[in-house]
């Protein structure tokens, strides 16, 4: 398997990953702006876009669009984070030029045309409706507005309803102009495909793109706090975010064993303490996510109104106690998974390419997987103790509470039991 990287010369960057023995490709464009780069008026306005892409070109229909693709049984969609947007496409491997050229249409030429604006827009509050309605999905939301209030980086990617109720064509038409630019631009396939085709493809479809001067994010300011509603469910819901490294940090591995030790699997600690031994809850579990100059450490449990005290402090209690007692074997057991979860996924084309954009997006290069290897067993366990020990001298972390949690402890009380 070979990677391989070209830049053309309006900045827009081509990373390919030909994959022997494979029948199919993956393929897509990882635009590098998301939900941090809108302003407060904005906020919503990045993911409509991503709807809005599939909505009808100068050349292509939304059925069309749609029929272009899976008339090669192939498959076609986007998503929209906090820091990218992307475009993706699985197809078969003689079917590749026409997948990036659809991609290329729906980027370059979409229409906004106001009916289909109006169509989407029912889409999208329907789409902010059922996540309101959906606890374990709001509460991160929350959470993350409490860990970064009143900034880009805290505001929900689906944006309120009335921001998303007052989006116009001509808003659409200036975000892409601000941030749709080639060197905000990644092309990613792998699999099924041949690198000097693709270059020659995408200097057809994207080299007219003129450059742009990079815009700037404002810088993330972690701040922590408590966000409850009470709500007659049957379930109380608790989302508990701590700030970790960015992704540019070394620490940024320390904190993914560490959160894969203490809720990555049905061996971690949390896991162990609060469903096994004490049946606490159905689920629970801890996961590291980081962007460019932050993340964070997310602590997710569902239990009952009544047990979500106990659930919640002795949720803290471990959370402090890993600085004292986490073990090798412990790490040991994180490390294997994190390389396991690695290796396995790069057995699929769309994975790879996803990861290929990505590296290159934060490293304009493709480190080889043995240096990302090299990072996860450089962890020891005095790290991962060191990294629990500073998370619970952490100021003040993020909780978002929901549902009959009238009576759960205070975000003050639990924080004594963390530093305990």
């Amino acid at each position: 398997m070979s990677i391989e990287l070209h830049r053309l010369s309006n900045g827009l960057r081509i990373v390919t990953e030909s994959m022997p023995g494979l029948k199919s490709a993956a393929l897509g464009i990882w635009v590098g702006a998301g939900a941090r780069n809108e302003s407060p008026a904005e906020n919503g306005i990045a993911h409509f876009l991503e709807h809005m892409a599939f909505k009808g070109t100068q050349k292509r229909s939304t059925l069309q669009i749609a029929e272009a693709i899976e008339d090669v049984g192939g498959y076609i969609n986007a998503y929209t984070s906090r820091e990218m947007t992307a475009y993706y496409a699985r197809v078969l491997e003689a079917d590749v030029p026409l997948a990036l050229d659809v991609l290329a249409d729906i980027l370059l030429n979409p229409q906004f045309a106001p009916d289909e604006i109006e169509v989407e827009r029912g889409v999208i509050l329907q789409e902010i409706g059922q996540v309101a309605d959906t606890p374990d999905d709001v509460i991160f939301d929350w959470m993350q507005e409490v860990a970064y209030p009143d900034q880009p980086l805290g505001r929900p990617i689906l944006g309120p309803a009335e921001r998303v109720s007052g989006f116009a064509r001509d808003d659409f038409f200036a975000f892409v102009r601000r941030h749709y630019t080639p060197e905000k631009m990644i092309l990613s396939a792998a699999g099924a495909v041949d690198h000097d085709e693709i270059v020659r493809l995408a200097e057809g479809l994207f080299g007219q793109l003129e450059p742009a001067p990079a815009g700037t994010v404002e810088p993330a300011r972690f701040v922590g706090g408590e966000h409850r509603v009470v709500k007659p469910l049957e379930q109380a819901h608790m989302a508990l975010g701590f700030e970790c490294p960015g992704y540019r940090d070394p620490a940024v591995y320390t904190a993914q064993i560490y959160a894969t030790a203490m809720g990555g699997g049905m061996s971690s600690r949390l896991f162990q303490e609060l469903r096994e031994k004490r049946g606490l809850c159905y689920t629970v579990f801890a996961q590291a996510g980081s962007y460019a100059d932050t993340g964070l450490v997310t602590v997710y449990a569902g239990t009952s109104g009544e047990q979500l005290g106990e659930l919640a402090e002795l949720t803290m209690e471990e959370l402090a106690r890993s600085a004292q007692d986490m073990t090798p074997a412990e790490v040991a057991r994180a490390r294997a998974q994190m390389k396991a979860g690695l290796l396995m996924g790069l057995e699929s084309p769309s994975n790879r390419a996803e990861r290929l954009a990505r590296l290159v997006s934060i490293w304009d290069r493709v480190p080889g997987l043995e240096e990302t290897i090299a990072h996860i067993d450089a962890v020891t366990t005095g790290d991962v103790r060191e990294f629990a020990a500073q998370l619970a001298a952490h100021a003040r972390p993020a909780l978002a509470l929901y549902g009959p949690v009238a009576e759960a402890p205070t975000l003050d009380k639990l924080q004594g039991r963390l530093a305990a």
